[in-house]
């Protein structure tokens, strides 16, 4: 197979020093992460994409000491909310108070102004406080009675929800859900990583979790930008595009998807793909990049329909007959 040409400025000593740097921020991770090799991975690749991030899984599996880990990585500021069907969007955003000493209004600024904000249980609130969330997420602002507020950059959402206890929840509807650049499944660990785990865990009486002291900062948050520009850089042949494009029609025809991806979906797949190039130290996509990212970039953009829910299909089983349906170019 041939290379296909870099058309861009990109140095390859950028490329080097750039992967090099990601990856000394997925081995930081791993030294409180335990296992969870492929959850690291997708989660920084949505970073370098600047993407937000949808995680699923059950309780107890890692998601809070994910995102601690990955701000620690980066000099990051980190905060968490905890959705609860009483949080308000002010809660979430911020407000403003009168401050009777001063005669003055103040502007007390919410937990989403940091750099990885952690939306525990998202659909656990209410509509409008999701809403209000999710607008953040696009806009990369806040307007608190009627002043706008820029938020500092980088800024990641990264959001679980629960796949069981459905009752007392808000399920994200699908024009929300599109808003995250990826859906990213965390399972339970090996039985190797449990293993590790435990012996990790219960080696001192005094340590009754998993801490991130042992994690080194790599990087200053600053730095993040520019490794997401030099993502953002790497080339793309019109070939790879054009099966991403088949790709994202196919899911509107495929028998047993009743709603398709959108267009959403083909830029995510693109800006995914050239994170996945870049972790893999090459400044061009593969059709394989676009393989690679495609189940955790589209299973939350598409929908089944009732008989294959009954069958026990999911997203997943369905996209990966999909893929394999569509021929890959060559390059």
């Amino acid at each position: 197979m041939n290379t296909p040409a870099n058309t861009n400025d990109t140095s390859s000593d950028k490329l080097t020093q750039a992967k090099q740097i990601v990856d000394a921020m997925k081995s930081q991770i791993g030294q409180a992460v335990i296992g969870q090799e492929t959850i690291i991975e997708e989660t920084l690749i949505c970073l370098l994409a600047g993407g937000h991030v949808l995680l699923e899984g059950v309780p107890g599996l890692g998601k809070t000491l994910l995102v601690k880990a990955l701000a620690k990585t980066f000099q990051g500021d980190f905060r968490r909310i905890q959705f609860t069907p009483d949080l308000m969007p002010a809660d979430v955003t911020g407000h403003t108070l009168f401050d009777p000493a001063t005669s003055q209004f103040t502007t007390r600024k919410g937990p989403i102004f940091t750099n990885l904000l952690l939306a525990d249980e998202i659909n656990r609130a209410p509509a409008k406080t999701q809403s209000a969330l999710l607008e953040v997420m696009q806009e990369q602002q806040v307007t608190i009675e009627g002043q706008t507020h820029a938020l500092s950059a980088p800024f990641m959402v990264l959001a679980t929800q629960n796949p069981l206890e459905q009752e007392g929840t808000y399920p994200l509807p699908e024009a929300q859900l599109d808003r995250f650049l990826l859906k990213v499944i965390i399972d339970y660990p090996t039985e190797a990583e449990e293993i590790k785990l435990l012996a990790q865990v219960t080696k001192s009486a005094a340590n009754s979790q998993l801490e991130t002291a042992s994690v080194a900062s790599v990087i200053p948050a600053k730095a993040i930008q520019s490794l997401q520009q030099l993502t953002a850089s790497l080339t793309v042949d019109e070939k790879v595009v054009e099966y991403a494009t088949r790709i994202i029609r196919a899911t509107r025809n495929h028998p047993g998807i009743s709603v398709g991806a959108g267009p959403r979906g083909g830029i995510a797949l693109i800006r995914c793909a050239k994170a996945a190039a870049l972790l893999a130290g090459r400044d061009f996509v593969l059709p394989d990049d676009i393989k690679h990212i495609a189940l955790p970039a589209l299973r939350h953009r598409i929908a089944l329909t009732p008989e294959l829910e009954i069958e026990g299909q999911t997203n997943d089983s369905v996209l990966i007959a999909l893929l394999g349906q569509i021929a890959a170019p060559r390059l």
